[in-house]
């Protein structure tokens, strides 16, 4: 039976994908062995509890002001935990419960400000967040309600809310959620990663003010450890396939056209594998129109996710035609269209 995304009992969604994470459980390394194998059992026992719990409350005051409230799990695994900074409080001491407060404002900005879409449901969700989960924890994830940051191993990976993205692209499940609920297998799972890079990396680029050409498209830089001799990121939206190929990680699996799609029963079906291929599509494209690729590559994908028309269980090509669709709608017969035509072409996932 296919396991589906649902609105009222969302999958935990991950940053750190499970291929990773169980290779570094047959590490030779004692210390990455236990770390991962720790790591795979408590998302295991969150995705137990999640399938368990009643549905989650939504929506807020819609307003252009995000409600941001931070918690500290105090290295245990009961969440939210303590509360350590509500919304307008001051910084405080902690630099981790300060990132992740100003990575949910930076998320909340450029879903108002720029698609004028209030948090991730649209209704004025608040934005929660729990740092300092569990022990050595090398992961950060989306549980349906809220946000929730490992500090990391210190060797493998370092604290997960050094990365803007990595909070842009977990809050964005949220923001797939309350939209095209597209289902957490195959090429729709895939579809539901992607989506969540691309509106990562926005989030990054938009705080930065960066151009599609200064960007550098990576998912998480600056998170992978001291142990990783050959590793920028978890994933590249530009290149995919070349993040890492280190002795400790392995090599990154991801393809970046349908030559290379990879076919397993693992991971639901190879959903951080296969959002290679829709990433480098959006790359393609942000870089063929130039400029803030949140303006006009970043609107065509906003407008597919809101706009109604996908299935849950949306393939590659189905995404591809609403987009087509959508830069038709939005910038007519133009560069827009051509741009989103090339790109898909390169992949190689008919849009037509």
């Amino acid at each position: 039976m296919t396991p589906h995304t649902s609105a009222d009992r969302p999958v935990l969604c991950s940053i750190v994908p499970p291929h990773m994470l169980e290779r570094l459980a047959e590490s030779d390394n004692p210390a990455f062995a236990e770390a991962a194998q720790r790591t795979l059992l408590v998302d295991a026992t969150q995705r137990s509890a999640r399938a368990e719990a009643p549905p989650a409350p939504a929506g807020g005051e819609a307003s252009d002001k995000p409600q941001r409230t931070v918690y500290d799990a105090e290295h245990g695994t009961d969440l939210p935990g303590v509360e350590v900074r509500g919304e307008g409080e001051a910084a405080v001491a902690d630099t981790t419960v300060n990132r992740a407060y100003a990575g949910l404002g930076a998320t909340f900005d450029l879903f108002a400000k720029v698609y004028g879409h209030r948090s991730i449901d649209g209704a004025g969700m608040p934005l929660l967040a729990t740092v300092h989960f569990d022990e050595k924890y090398d992961n950060a994830f989306w549980n349906g309600e809220q946000m929730v940051f490992g500090d990391g191993d210190g060797e493998l990976f370092l604290d997960f809310t050094i990365p803007v993205d990595v909070i842009g692209h977990e809050l964005a499940h949220g923001f797939t959620q309350h939209t095209a609920n597209l289902a957490y297998f195959g090429q729709s799972g895939a579809l539901n990663e992607s989506v969540s890079d691309v509106f990562g990396s926005l989030v990054k680029q938009y705080a930065l003010g960066q151009t599609a050409d200064q960007a550098d498209w990576l998912i998480g830089a600056g998170l992978l450890g001291p142990a990783i001799d050959n590793g920028v990121a978890l994933r590249s939206m530009k290149e995919p396939g070349t993040a890492y190929d280190d002795d400790v990680l392995g090599r990154d699996p991801q393809p970046a056209t349908m030559d290379d799609y990879v076919r397993t029963s693992s991971d639901n079906g190879g959903v951080h594998i296969n959002s290679g291929i829709p990433n480098h599509a959006f790359y393609l494209l942000a870089t063929e129109l130039g400029g803030f690729a949140w303006e006009r590559a970043g609107r065509i994908w906003y407008d597919v996710m809101t706009g109604g028309t996908l299935t849950e269980e949306a393939r590659f090509s189905e995404f591809a035609r609403a987009t087509v669709a959508s830069a038709r709608r939005l910038f007519g017969d133009g560069d827009e269209l051509a741009a989103v035509l090339k790109a898909w072409s390169l992949v190689g996932v008919p849009a037509n």
